[in-house]
């Protein structure tokens, strides 16, 4: 199984095992640092996941790949330097996406750092992980569709925390979406209910798993009901590992 989003630095190596233990190889971790930030603390966060938890995962049987990006919420003044830090890194392949991007309280300076972000992605050909918040996500996920194709291929984004309320949005569009199986954000039965509705082949699934309240195991015990349930191995498959393994090329 992959978990297709997770914050790694956040949580605790025991996580790991019990990931590992429930059937999960791979999951991806995203920046995002939950308290004030400047150039120093959020580069050196951004590094701490590259160098630091990537190894700590791998010592419990995790292969931990890793998206890179400014969250919306750590916006800085002068972000040119981190720019230029995830040029290098793609170039290098270190990361496989600029993530998590996005939107959270749609102020002018998010709003430009995301589309300078969005526009990395499409110089380098990179994927990116697109970030919608709880609260005021449909108005914030509109402006996110309004600019998105300015910038960037839909194909090239997935966009990721989507629930039932915002779904009709997305769904006849390009993008990849991500089923976020965490509290206050969708269950196990809600998540289901979406694919039951509109299929596998464009949902990921993940557990967000962060300094919030998260379940690390929320992505296994989803798979697991899919197959008590009796839904088709081929389309569990495809939420558990396949998508994933295609978009990212893993």
């Amino acid at each position: 199984m992959i978990d297709t989003h997770i914050h790694a630095d956040s949580r605790s190596s025991e996580d790991f095992e019990d990931m590992y233990l429930a059937g999960i190889d791979t999951a991806i971790t995203c920046s995002f640092y939950p308290y004030k930030v400047s150039e120093e603390i959020l580069l050196n966060h951004l590094n701490r996941i590259l160098e630091f938890d990537t190894k700590r995962a791998s010592r419990y049987g995790i292969d931990l790949k890793v998206a890179l990006g400014i969250h919306p919420t750590n916006t800085i003044e002068n972000p040119e330097r981190i720019f230029n830090e995830l040029y290098s890194w793609i170039e290098n392949k270190q990361i496989i996406a600029i993530g998590e991007i996005g939107l959270e309280d749609l102020t002018d300076i998010e709003i430009e750092t995301f589309k300078k972000q969005l526009a990395i992605a499409d110089e380098t050909d990179s994927k990116v992980i697109i970030h919608t918040p709880r609260k005021n996500k449909l108005e914030v996920l509109k402006k996110i569709l309004d600019i998105t194709p300015q910038y960037l291929d839909e194909k090239q984004a997935v966009i990721d925390h989507i629930n039932s309320d915002v779904i009709g949005e997305v769904i006849d569009k390009d993008y990849m979406l991500g089923l976020t199986v965490q509290p206050q954000k969708l269950d196990v039965a809600g998540a289901i209910a979406i694919l039951d509705e509109f299929g596998f082949d464009r949902f990921f699934l993940d557990s967000d798993m962060s300094n919030n309240p998260s379940d690390h195991l929320s992505v296994p015990k989803t798979i697991r009901e899919l197959t008590r349930l009796g839904y088709k191995q081929s389309d569990i498959e495809k939420v558990s590992q396949d998508n994933a393994k295609k978009y990212y090329g893993l």
